[in-house]
């Protein structure tokens, strides 16, 4: 990555080696995709060129700094919009993309983890394994639909600035539930400090999430757990243990909220909605 200077301004450049490959495949795809995206949330992709076996992109500098999603950081108010945006705007973009609902399917986190359980799986877990599968194969099913969402959000894939939060590295992109891209941040949010309810209470905020239904959201909480356990489980990363942890308090507080009967978690959450939203 470089920060190059041009006639009409600066150019953030990324480049891979080995573009013939599978990341070559996924930064293509990348600058297709770019250009269908509103440039209120995702820099515009300027030039891109491939020499010998390198792919280089170059996108207009957008000056900011990685998001931060402690509990009270003002970028949080800003990261709204652009999830709104995302929502309501990219239900018609045409590049070709896989499907969330395939991909899950392919993975089974949960039913591969029920087949072959480690042995420091989580107790919890290990009880309910059947429970969890089961939500799993709903969530397949409710994730599916055309829309194009990130599925990558973190903080480090949220530029924000004076003017607002841009979302960056579209390469990961798919098809599927709008709301996604909400359900994949309400863990980051738990990880960085939030309670569960007050991330939901924050994810409330955001339409494409305010209109999923409760079901959809417990679904969506147990499948991203079971995912990232299968990928800590396959490849141990130093990130993960902490992601892991947030996902499983996030899946056991729909879980619960189901079990009481309040479903939706919402108490609370007006004050934020009226300032923000």
């Amino acid at each position: 990555m470089a920060l190059l200077a041009q006639d009409g301004g600066r150019i953030f450049c990324k480049g891979i080696a080995e573009a013939g490959g599978r990341r070559g495949v996924m930064h293509r795809h990348e600058a297709e995709v770019n250009r269908w995206l509103p440039s209120a949330i995702a820099p515009r992709l300027r030039w891109s060129v491939e020499v010998e076996d390198w792919l280089l992109l170059g996108f207009e500098h957008v000056p900011g700094r990685h998001a931060d999603l402690a509990p009270g950081a003002p970028d949080l108010a800003k990261i709204v919009p652009v999830l709104g945006i995302l929502g309501a705007e990219l239900a018609a973009c045409p590049v070709q993309a896989p499907l969330v609902a395939e991909q899950w399917a392919r993975l089974a986190a949960w039913r591969r983890l029920a087949k072959d359980t480690p042995p420091d799986l989580d107790p919890w877990a290990r009880e309910h394994l059947d429970e969890l599968v089961a939500e799993e194969a709903r969530a397949i099913e409710l994730v599916a639909g055309d829309h194009r969402v990130h599925t990558d959000l973190h903080s480090l894939n949220i530029l924000v600035g004076e003017d607002g939060a841009r979302i960056v590295d579209w390469a990961w992109s798919r098809r599927g539930n709008p709301a996604l891209d909400t359900a994949f941040l309400i863990p980051r949010l738990i990880a960085a400090g939030h309670h569960p309810d007050a991330a939901e209470c924050w994810a409330e905020a955001v339409l494409a999430w305010r209109s999923t239904p409760a079901a959809t959201r417990k679904a969506f909480a147990i499948a991203i757990w079971g995912i990232w356990q299968l990928l800590e489980r396959d490849q141990s990363l130093p990130h993960r243990p902490a992601l892991i942890t947030a996902a499983r308090g996030w899946a056991l507080h729909r879980i619960h909220q189901h079990k009481i009967g309040n479903e939706q978690a919402d108490q609370g959450c007006q004050p934020w909605l009226v300032k923000h939203d």
